[in-house]
Formats: structure tokens, C-alpha cells, sequence
């Protein structure tokens, strides 16, 4: 838990090798937007006498305004680990934010500014590339003291403009609603095997669409084509499996469908910067 300015910055972890739910509960209202990346982990939301749930959180975006009597409940297992990182601030604060997130708090996500019941939920989409790689950074960052703190400051503003950069593009852009839930699945089936995934031909089929239109709107919502982005989860899962699980890079290689030592370290050395010998 990190306070910067009138913000405070949630880093969110938890593994497991069988199941745990983890719950928890804001202490006062707040406005909050919730960055999940790796894992993938179950969430669900409480109150009253109502209930949401999100099955597929990975790289899901959440804003959202909270009161005490909310209850979030993160379901983990030892497939889908929870990593979430939640900026929050609370409405008494909003002209109190240093690089104008208040005024565009208002201008973006106004139900959540003036909020009619004990949770109110604003837009929900994936995030970018870019966001990805923020968040990825303030999981991972070694720094100490003060540097860390500077670090902390420079990436919030930096993932607070992506985030609302984000939200003026879909306010100028009409969704397609029904399309975008078919990327978002494709995304999902690409993930759950990574070793085996399956073609474009039969991703294509799977979500109800064609290749043409599959590989333009997959990369409008991600960033990157298809496989590019089937290639970017396989490293970055070959190298948790090496750096966390101990598992031999012969073995991450295999794990992510990898059938060459060569191929697979040339791939993991042009996305990280170094061999997987040196993780």
C-alpha cells in the first residue's frame, strides 16, 4: 500500500497451490480503477443483496466507485494467481489531485463522482500494451527509498494518461459491444493452452468469425497480431516458470510449446534483453 498525493496505490498478490479466496473491503468511499495482469484469477463483488462476478480478469481494466459495505472477494488457485494493482482516491479528494486526474475523473466516469448506490461500476475494457507494461513494472521494480518513490509517482501519472487516453478514444469511437466480447474470448482461448494453441482457421471459427476480420480487431484491442501476442504470454509465463518455479529452461521451453532450445532462447532474449541462463 503506497500514498501518493491524495492516491493511493494497492499492489495486489497472492499464489497458491490449491485454493484460497481472498477478501477484502475499503474503510471509507472510494474511487478506484483496478489493473489485473497476470493470472487471470476470479473476482467477485458484494453488496447488499447483489452480486458481480468476472470470471476472466487478465488484463481486464475496472473502474469503479466503493463504500464500506462492499465486499471484493479474489478466488485463487493454483492455475489463475492474483496480481492487481488499484489506484484509489476518494471523492473529497478529487480537487485535491495534482495533474488534473480529478477533472478528468469527472469528465470520464461522472456515476462514479456522483454515485447512486454502494458500488457503482463505470466502463470495463483490456488494457493496452502499454498499460500491461507499466503494471508489469511496478510489480517488478528493485529500487529503494526514495528513487522508489519517484518511480511510483512517474508510473501512476503514466498509467493514469494511457487509462483516460483510452476512455476519450472509445467516447470519439462506437463499440461494437458483440465483437469486442468475441476478441476478448479469443484472448482467452490463446491463453488457456498455450502449448497447443490453435490456428487462426480454427480461432477464427471458434469465436464466430472470420480470419480477415479476427486478425484487424485482435490487434485494435491488443496491439499486436495473434500470434505475436500467443508469442509475448509464452515468454512471460517460460519465464516465470523458470525465475519462480525452478523449472529447468528445457522444461519452461516445453511448458509454453516450444520444441527448440535455440528458437526458444533467441525469442526469450529479443523480448527480455537477456538469455533465460542469466534469470
Amino acid at each position: 500500500m503506497i500514498d501518493i498525493n491524495d492516491c493511493t496505490i494497492l499492489l495486489e498478490e497472492a499464489s497458491t497451490n490449491n485454493t484460497l479466496v481472498d477478501s477484502c473491503f475499503f474503510d471509507e468511499p472510494v474511487i478506484a480503477i483496478a489493473f489485473y495482469s497476470a493470472g487471470d484469477v476470479g473476482l467477485t463483488v458484494k453488496y447488499k443483496d447483489k452480486t458481480r462476478e468476472f470470471h476472466h480478469t487478465k488484463g481486464m481494466v475496472l473502474s469503479f466507485y466503493a463504500d464500506e459495505h462492499v465486499e471484493f472477494e479474489h478466488h485463487v488457485s493454483d492455475q489463475k494467481p492474483l496480481q492487481c494493482l488499484v489506484i484509489a482516491t476518494t471523492i473529497k479528494n478529487l480537487d485535491n489531485l495534482p495533474n488534473g486526474e480529478g477533472q478528468y475523473l469527472e469528465q470520464f466516469l461522472s456515476q462514479l463522482v456522483h454515485p447512486k448506490d454502494h458500488y457503482v461500476e463505470g466502463p470495463i475494457f483490456k488494457m493496452t500494451p502499454e498499460m500491461f507494461l507499466l503494471v508489469e513494472q511496478f510489480f517488478n521494480n528493485t529500487y529503494e527509498g526514495g528513487i522508489k518513490m519517484m518511480f511510483y509517482k512517474s508510473h501512476m501519472t503514466a498509467l493514469l494518461s494511457h487509462y483516460f487516453g483510452e476512455l476519450a478514444k472509445q467516447k470519439t469511437t462506437k463499440i461494437d459491444t458483440q465483437l469486442l466480447e468475441k476478441i476478448n474470448l479469443a484472448q482467452s482461448i490463446l491463453v488457456s493452452d498455450l502449448e497447443n494453441p490453435p490456428s487462426l482457421t480454427e480461432l477464427a471459427h471458434k469465436i464466430g468469425t472470420n480470419i480477415n476480420k479476427l486478425k484487424k480487431e485482435f490487434k485494435a484491442q491488443f496491439g499486436v497480431p495473434v500470434f505475436k501476442y500467443l508469442q509475448n504470454e509464452r515468454l512471460k509465463k517460460a519465464y516465470n516458470l523458470i525465475k519462480n518455479e525452478q523449472k529447468s529452461i528445457q522444461e519452461a521451453a516445453w511448458a509454453v510449446g516450444y520444441d527448440s532450445l535455440g528458437s526458444f532462447s533467441n525469442a526469450f532474449e529479443k523480448k527480455f534483453g537477456y538469455r533465460p541462463s542469466q534469470v
